[in-house]
């Protein structure tokens, strides 16, 4: 009976435990139905979110920067969904800015074209082999090919030079167009300062068909001009040499005096003539060169300039240190000196020296001419090589303005120097200086 009882007992306590256990089970099972079901929506929300970043950012790099990014109701990540969504508004901020910067570069590119396209000179870029690589406007129409089929042809299927000088070499190398070989053009280059690797130039073409037009013309004109001054006075001349040596008969001493300063007028006249022809002739000036001892150069010249210096009581005195050697054109250099002389006379003090000096300074054998008389303005002094200036008229003086700047044009032509220093009132000392 005990046994019965207690094995009812025993059996009882088991079955309550059983059901405790099976109630603990029930709970946890359930705990973790909902905590999984919890996660299941958490993870559900970060997949979403992670969906929203990727499809963002795709948009963002296809260009399209008005995307943004949705907040999730998570903690933390309110910092990354602002952090992203500023970058991106720096972007679409930058590129805005870009667009502007390329609406203006594009804007100003324009006008620098149409500028460039506007000049009369002709521009061709090419590599250093002579491939062209770009054109303007002018040049497809010089060349009558479309300026696409240009490119990547050689310059040398267009133009030929006639000095044949390398490409990096050429200024104001005559060419002339296959297409047209009646005009006249000129070409030179400028290199490109790029960092490429292989030197790039710009060919700058010019029309200078007219230019050369005008040149002969004007040529024709001055020769043409020049040489019907000069017959008659030529002619002149000799009429006044047959009177004074009384071919036609005898002639007084007041005749003579008449005749001899109408002769000397002439041969000014004719020396003017002759200045304005050789000064439209500089540009091409030619120099024979020799070895000169100026001492006896200057010797004879003194001796056919004395006769004008005596008119005006002047006196040509010639300091001599030692006996120099020059190289110079002796027809050329003694144009120069008498024409300084000429000048000396002309401006100086009646009855004042004309001085005459010839010396040495480093690279250079110096002549200097100095006379004693009105001295030059420092307004004058800048100007007094230019073409056609003359200070003649201040003195009533007949004078072209062509003497002082042909004497430069041909010490130049020497690589030489010609300079003047002058007083006014005192004194006026040019100096000629040509290279040793």
């Amino acid at each position: 009976m005990f046994i019965a009882s207690l094995k009812s007992i025993i059996i009882d306590y088991i079955g309550i435990w059983g059901l405790l256990l099976n109630v603990i089970l029930l709970l946890i099972s359930v705990r973790l139905f909902f905590s999984i079901k919890n996660e299941k929506k958490r993870w559900n929300k970060i997949n979403d979110y992670l969906l929203d970043i990727t499809k963002t950012v795709n948009s963002v790099r296809y260009g399209d920067l008005t995307k943004k990014i949705n907040k999730l109701d998570m903690p933390d990540s309110e910092n990354l969904t602002e952090s992203l969504n500023r970058m991106i508004e720096t972007l679409h901020d930058r590129e805005i800015m870009v667009s502007e910067y390329q609406i203006e570069l594009v804007k100003q590119n324009k006008i620098l074209e149409a500028i460039i396209n506007s000049l009369s000179d002709g521009l061709i870029i090419t590599d250093n082999e002579g491939i062209i690589l770009r054109t303007t406007d002018i040049i497809t129409h010089w060349f009558e090919t479309d300026g696409k089929k240009l490119v990547g042809k050689h310059l040398s299927e267009y133009i030929e030079v006639v000095n044949k000088r390398p490409l990096s070499l050429w200024k104001d190398n005559e060419v002339l167009l296959l297409n047209d070989k009646s005009s006249n053009f000129t070409a030179s280059t400028v290199e490109l300062k790029l960092e490429d690797k292989e030197p790039k130039y710009i060919v700058i073409l010019k029309n200078v068909t007219d230019q050369k037009e005008l040149e002969n013309l004007k040529e024709d004109f001055v020769a043409t001009l020049t040489h019907d001054l000069k017959v008659p006075i030529i002619a002149e001349t000799n009429m006044i040499e047959l009177l004074l040596n009384e071919n036609f008969g005898k002639i007084s001493d007041k005749q003579r005096f008449a005749l001899q300063n109408m002769q000397a007028s002439n041969k000014e006249l004719l020396d003017l003539v002759q200045t304005v022809l050789e000064t439209y002739k500089v540009g091409k000036l030619t120099l024979y060169k020799e070895n000169i001892m100026l001492k006896s150069f200057i010797e004879e010249i003194i001796t056919e300039m004395k006769p004008i210096a005596k008119k005006s009581n002047n006196t040509i005195e010639f300091v001599l240190e030692r006996n120099i050697r020059v190289f110079a054109d002796r027809f050329q250099l003694t144009r120069v000196i008498k024409n300084l002389i000429q000048n000396a006379v002309s401006y100086g003090s009646p009855k004042t020296p004309i001085e005459i000096a010839i010396g040495e300074i480093p690279k250079f054998v110096t002549i200097k001419i100095k006379d004693h008389g009105a001295g030059i303005s420092k307004n004058d002094i800048d100007r007094i090589f230019n073409k056609y200036y003359s200070a003649a008229k201040k003195f009533r003086k007949i004078g072209t303005g062509l003497g002082l700047y042909l004497a430069f044009q041909i010490i130049k032509a020497h690589n030489g120097e010609l300079t003047v220093e002058s007083k006014e009132g005192e004194f006026t000392e040019f100096c000629i200086k040509i290279p040793v």
